[in-house]
């Protein structure tokens, strides 16, 4: 048998390269194992596939409805099966020049095949036994199917639909789409396929986007309902049936039941780890009733050989199911296992943004967490209709929402959705990480006319009456 792997990690997703990069640095002999495509969920089927069709979306259904008087409105014939095609050659051409190069150039070993642990240091790989010191779980997770009575028997999809080459990936653009969720996948899938022209209805069990500011929810539901894309919210799913030749979904909500019949049917109902073939009990690893493995804050599982990171962790010490997320535990973990760091994971601080329209950012706590939490706390929301730049270019729908320390200004949380939300809690982000106040906030100055002004506005409505305010104000 070779000699055994200084490091050996399960899975070649964000997590995974940025460990795998990291213990090269280190001088570590590492490899990383993979099932299907390199680059994981987010390269092949999350991130990328998804804001390159979110995009064209966005073209065709701002052409059909401008929003300046003097710009007539414009058709875009759409072709579906091109827009897939470009798509997939976007994704292949990254997972080539940001994996597989990248993997190749950093001499890190890229092996192939379905793993399962079979002891404390070692996997079985297609028949082979391969041996390691330390082992990162890195494996992540895929669309979570819920149990409703029918589903089993008729075609449905998943997010997986934007991988090329998988059984359950979408050709053609439907006539018509039931969407199963209303977190941030539900949503940003429902209002892509709505705008390139499939009549779409979201179905979710509670609101849109529960965990979130209500607020936030509450706004894109209008959004949605103003395009043509119906929302049934606090909907609980009976039974799903073949209707000729779609779909037939029988939902109960407060007000009555009622039948939603559609060609297509799209499960979007969350995420699950993906371990259940890893045969976690073979090296003695911790994992929850849900199959997330179980770590602590520097990431190490139950066995002090073993770490876990990315998706496989889910939501615990703060983390959060994304890239980003991913890549930043991938790093820690190659510092603890080989430079003995003690680095420990900070999840108090991390931007997230769903690339709907209006587009939502958001950072830190929300106003049910703080007051949860016993933090004296004050809020101040603020229509983005007061920042220039909103009402300069027509988009002055949204709000920015922002939470402070009643003990010394420090910024808690802040919501914002609008134009450019996603780019604008960057600086928030910022200004959380190096614990700013709203002070801060007011005496920086900002560009004019931009859509970051929301921020300075933001934090002038704690003390001031911003509508009587005039541009740039102090």
């Amino acid at each position: 048998m070779p000699d055994p792997y200084d490091l050996l990690i399960l899975g070649s997703g964000s997590t995974a390269f940025a460990a795998a990069i990291k213990a090269n640095e280190l001088g570590a002999r590492g490899a990383m194992v993979e099932r299907r495509k390199l680059g994981g969920t987010c390269a092949n089927r999350g991130c990328l596939p998804s804001k390159n069709l979110i995009e064209a979306a966005r073209i065709v259904w701002e052409a059909a409805h401008p929003r300046y008087d003097g710009l007539a409105a414009a058709k875009v014939e759409v072709d579906f099966p091109a827009l897939v095609r470009q798509k997939d050659d976007v994704v292949r051409d990254y997972r080539t020049k940001k994996y597989a190069a990248v993997a190749e150039g950093s001499g890190v070993e890229v092996l192939s095949g379905d793993a399962r642990l079979t002891g404390p240091h070692t996997i079985a790989l297609d028949g082979r036994t391969i041996e390691a010191d330390r082992l990162l779980i890195a494996t992540g997770s895929r669309p979570k199917v819920p149990p409703i009575a029918g589903l089993d028997s008729v075609p449905y999809l998943t997010s997986d639909l934007l991988e090329a080459d998988e059984a359950g990936r979408l050709d053609e653009l439907p006539e018509s789409l039931v969407v199963l969720g209303g977190g941030y996948v539900a949503v940003e899938l429902a209002q892509l396929f709505a705008r390139l022209g499939s009549r779409v209805t979201l179905v979710a069990r509670s609101g849109l986007l529960r965990g979130y500011e209500p607020m936030l929810g509450e706004t894109l539901a209008e959004a949605f309902r103003s395009e043509g894309i119906e929302v049934v919210t606090s909907a609980r799913v009976e039974r799903v049936s073949s209707d000729g030749g779609g779909v037939a979904v029988a939902v109960e909500t407060p007000a009555a039941g009622r039948i939603i019949r559609a060609e297509r049917l799209l499960v979007a109902t969350g995420r699950t780890p993906n371990t259940e073939d890893l045969d976690l009990a073979a090296a003695a690893v911790a994992a929850d009733g849900d199959g997330f493995v179980t770590v602590n804050a520097e990431l190490r599982t139950n066995q002090p050989h073993i770490w876990a990171a990315g998706d496989v962790i889910g939501r615990q010490h703060g983390s959060q199911m994304a890239t980003p997320v991913g890549a930043r535990q991938g790093r820690i973990v190659a510092e603890n296992v080989l430079a003995d760091a003690g680095r420990r994971f900070d999840g108090s601080v991390i931007p997230r943004a769903i690339f709907v329209d209006p587009p939502i950012g958001v950072v830190g706590l929300t106003e049910a967490e703080v007051r949860a939490r016993h933090l004296p706390a004050v809020t101040a929301t603020t229509p983005l209709g007061y920042v220039p730049r909103a009402g300069a270019i027509h988009r002055p729908e949204g709000f920015v929402k922002m939470i402070a320390s009643t003990i010394d200004e420090r910024i808690l949380g802040v919501h914002v959705i609008g134009e450019s939300a996603p780019e604008i809690i960057h600086e928030a982000a910022m200004a959380m990480h190096f614990k700013a106040t709203i002070s801060d906030f007011l005496e920086l100055i900002h560009v004019y006319p931009t859509m970051a002004e929301a921020l300075k506005i933001g934090a002038q409505a704690f003390s001031r009456d911003v509508s009587k305010l005039s541009c740039c104000a102090e």
